[in-house]
């Protein structure tokens, strides 16, 4: 059964980094993509960042230049880099595979609190 565990929030100051893991379990078979959300409270959950079984990456425009997807297909893991992170960086970080009939596997989520 396909799964998703994230990992590695917490508390960073402004100008820090973080880097948050997501574990997928399961077959690959039928990802359309994957990507990374954040939602704070009172907010719609937005996009973070994706990237499709071909590789290619779409960044949200907040944290284009400082975050990151990297991958280690051997650990079935996606990252989420985060680099010169600001206080409204901070909410609840998701993680989701999507397949290729639009339907969305989402992770528990992970708090991440940045501080001014």
């Amino acid at each position: 059964q396909l799964q998703l565990v994230e990992s590695g929030g917490g508390l960073a100051q402004a100008g820090g980094s973080l880097r948050l893991s997501c574990v997928r379990s399961g077959s690959w078979f039928g990802t359309k993509a994957m990507g990374w959300y954040r939602q704070s409270p009172g907010k719609q959950r937005e996009v973070v960042v994706t990237i499709g079984s071909g590789g290619t990456t779409n960044y949200a425009g907040a944290v284009e230049g400082r975050f990151t997807i990297p991958r280690n297909h051997a650990k079935a893991t996606v990252y989420l880099q985060m680099d010169s992170l600001k206080p409204e960086d901070t909410a609840v970080y998701y993680c989701d595979t999507r397949s290729w009939n639009n339907n969305d596997l989402w992770g528990q989520g992970t708090q991440v609190t940045v501080s001014s």
